[in-house]
């Protein structure tokens, strides 16, 4: 199911003959990636947006568009959902053009110095620059490697909680040892106690080991939950499955006693990250370390000129993936971008959304009037 965000400010690409002319072509239309098409905005560049998924949001609202995030500046606690619909409403103002369910397939510089631009539908461009705000690449959820077990993929096996109300009232057993895996695992067991409209009849977590890649807190937590049976945690690995009629009824659990145990389950739910994959950002000549581009720090540029990097997908000394990052690289990198889109312009002034007339009117607000 489609996450419903504000269409009303995603305007989508008409038909277009020929290549599309434009001064900058922004790869993700993940948090990231929305941010960018506001700084370059507040330059007055226009952008146009890429992204191979069927909307915006990136990964929050891919992998979880109800679940609260704490680390965005001035808002305590928002949603993926709320942070890309925010997002969207801030980029209103610099009609941003989204050509959205299709990759770039195709990065060429040409003589002129712009770079003419594919994607996977054979929409075309010729910008003078690139942001590549890809997030870890076309990622992909890391499978479980259970023969046959496929079939029940989007039914009964799921990789990712588009909507949390789906599996409200059902047996689940959930698998992996991650952020992800523990905090869906309390997010459905919490109702047991709490109230939640997500409530689970019953949760079950497998892990292969009692050691976690989660918060602390949330280890812990998992760890009363179970103590006070309302949850429980299994030590194992799914080795097979069971069915009954066409359904899935049942995961086989291999322990580290060398036992199986059929544990009876309505739905599956696992949780083993992302596989990232570059995909067709590993031909365009760009300089890749562990399958993340490389920039500098004064304007977030590649080793190729007009081509930025923002977001998870760069890396450089002292790096952190967080959204914040992220947003504080979109404004070096529209600053690094100007000359080359703007070059009669010279140097390029910083100027402030709360005193500027000119941003003002870019942004389309009245300036306010001070006593």
């Amino acid at each position: 199911m489609e996450p419903q965000l504000n269409q009303e400010v995603i305007k989508t690409a008409a038909a277009h003959d020929g290549p599309i002319e434009t001064d900058a072509v922004i790869v993700g239309a993940g948090p990231v990636g929305l941010f960018q098409v506001f700084e370059l905005g507040l330059l007055e560049i226009k952008a146009h947006v890429i992204d191979s998924l069927a909307y915006p949001g990136g990964q929050p609202i891919e992998l979880y568009p109800d679940k609260p995030i704490y680390d965005i500046p001035a808002i305590p606690v928002c949603t993926g959902k709320e942070l890309t619909d925010a997002l969207l409403k801030q980029i209103e103002p610099f009609g941003a053009t989204f050509h959205l369910g299709q990759t770039v397939t195709v990065v060429q510089k040409q003589d002129d110095g712009r770079f003419y631009v594919e994607t996977s539908k054979g929409t075309r461009f010729l910008t003078k620059t690139i942001f590549i705000a890809a997030g870890v690449g076309a990622f992909e959820p890391r499978t479980l490697k259970v023969d046959g077990l496929d079939k029940f993929d989007g039914s009964q096996l799921f990789y990712r909680v588009r909507n949390p109300a789906d599996f409200a009232g059902k047996n689940l057993v959930v698998v992996g040892g991650g952020d992800s895996a523990l905090d869906w695992a309390l997010n459905f067991t919490a109702g047991n106690v709490d109230g939640n409209p997500h409530k689970a009849e019953s949760v079950i977590l497998i892990h292969r080991r009692d050691g976690f890649r989660a918060a602390p807190s949330s280890v812990a937590r998992m760890h009363e939950l179970c103590e006070q049976m309302e949850m429980q945690f299994i030590v194992g690995q799914v080795s097979g499955y069971e069915e009954q009629d066409g359904k899935l009824v049942g995961a086989k659990v291999t322990g580290s006693d060398g036992v199986t145990r059929v544990v009876p389950l309505d739905v599956l739910l696992v949780f083993f990250g992302l596989s990232p994959k570059l995909g067709p950002i590993a031909d365009w000549g760009l300089d890749i370390e562990r399958k993340q581009l490389k920039v500098d720090t004064e304007k977030f540029s590649t080793n190729v000129p007009g081509i930025f990097a923002v977001g998870d997908i760069n890396t450089y000394p002292g790096k952190k993936k967080l959204i914040l990052s992220g947003f504080h690289e979109c404004a070096l990198a529209a600053f690094g971008a100007a000359p080359i889109i703007f070059p009669e312009k010279g140097k390029i002034h910083l100027q402030y959304t709360t005193t500027s007339p000119k941003l003002h009117k870019v942004l389309g607000v009245e300036t306010p009037v001070f006593d």
